[in-house]
């Protein structure tokens, strides 16, 4: 895919930050355990969060294109800080769409700025991948919302300076249909939050969040109520696509300091890069990238042009981590006994990578949205009927 100028001027500035900037200290900055909030508001400056939010609302009105390309970029130099750009976009599109203009304005520029982290708050220990089911309660009130319950595997649990928070505001019955959505500072009496051990994602951290008895004012409601979840959702296509950029170029990183690994180091009084058994796996591995990137910016072109684009989004969601994953165990394989060091960064980009393998809809729920957009709901029936 080609890009304009404009694009290309944006790309190399990014690029130019992550190699510069990110690169270097990607391990050091894990050993830390929490975001540097300096390092987020240079991004800010540059225009490197939120670059597709509307002018209006702080940020540049780039294309979902655009944005595309500067998580790929910043990805290539530290993954988990690219995670904050991509919730960025995804955070600040929910707020700027559907909260009221007084909440998307502060908000959303703040986040453009890289001055507040806005993290998202829908999975419950009881939920998983069935994000409607949900068991936090908002309670309505003279004055607005009271909200109680527990949210779990809620990235930023300990670091976001808000939550956009999902509860349920109708009945169970009701479904997604009774899911409301609020914008709730997390310096709001009432709430606290414990953080997971996880194997990846350090730097920006997971965890579980407590709500006991939080009021929330009414103007803090996101859209209408009932509505929520349905939001969110049409929101998860765009950032699953953001997602899978992000997972492909850490692979793509390690991928470029393997071949130059392979030209310097010889075996049998030549460089290993010319056995094909070293080769060709790696090769493999260039090509399934360069094909998902480009799947990758097709949905993005789609979504820009207005056109359905669920089935691409759950087509690279679905594979395109997994494919990540792989490529990163064959750099570690190809790199012998300094691959298994924990010195080299292939350990740490797999091991971030793994946790997008779940985040956002597992593999499996990605296939049955493609079934679902391909074959309609009727192949959805028979696969619930045969799984019984």
């Amino acid at each position: 895919m080609l890009f304009n100028d404009d694009q290309n001027a944006l790309l190399e500035m990014a690029r130019r930050f992550a190699r510069n900037e990110l690169r270097p200290d990607y391990q050091k900055r894990e050993s830390k355990g929490k975001i540097d909030r300096a390092l987020i508001r240079q991004m800010g400056t540059l225009g490197l969060i939120g670059a597709d939010i509307p002018e209006e609302f702080g940020g540049i009105g780039e294309s979902g294109v655009t944005a595309g390309l500067i998580t790929e970029a910043i990805a290539y130099g530290d993954f988990n800080i690219a995670t904050v750009q991509m919730m960025g976009s995804l955070m600040g599109s929910l707020l700027y769409r559907h909260a009221s203009p007084e909440i998307a304005m502060t908000w959303t520029s703040r986040i453009v700025q890289g001055e507040a982290i806005v993290g998202l708050g829908m999975t419950e220990p009881r939920g998983g991948a069935d994000a409607a089911n949900l068991q936090l309660r908002a309670r309505r009130t003279d004055l607005g919302y009271v909200l109680s319950g527990e949210k779990t595997s809620i990235t930023f649990c300990d670091q976001a300076d808000a939550l956009v928070v999902f509860a349920r505001t109708g009945t169970p019955e009701e479904g997604a249909h009774g899911v409301s959505a609020f914008l709730v500072p997390m310096d709001f009496p009432g709430i606290s939050s414990s953080r997971l051990n996880d194997l990846g994602g350090k730097i920006i951290g997971r965890g579980s969040v407590f709500f006991d008895d939080v009021h929330v004012p009414l103007e803090n409601l996101i859209g209408k109520e009932g509505k929520g979840f349905t939001q969110v959702m049409q929101g998860f296509d765009y950032s699953r696509i953001l997602l899978t950029l992000l997972c492909l170029s850490a692979a793509q990183a390690s991928i470029d300091e393997t071949w130059d690994y392979t030209k310097e180091r010889t075996a049998m009084g030549a460089p290993i890069v010319q056995y094909q058994g070293v080769s060709f796996p790696i090769v493999e591995f260039e090509t399934l990238i360069a094909a998902f990137r480009q799947l990758c910016y097709h949905g993005l072109a789609l979504h820009d042009a207005g056109l359905p684009y669920t089935a691409e989004s759950a087509m690279v969601k679905s594979m395109g981590p997994r494919i990540a994953f792989d490529a990163l165990h064959q750099c570690i394989l190809t790199s012998g006994h300094y691959g298994w060091s924990m010195d080299l960064p292939h350990q740490q980009r797999l091991r971030d990578v793994m946790g997008f393998e779940i985040g956002e809809g597992p593999p499996q729920i990605m296939k049955l949205v493609v079934a679902r957009e391909r074959a309609g709901k009727d192949a959805l029936q028979y696969i619930k009927r045969s799984s019984r």
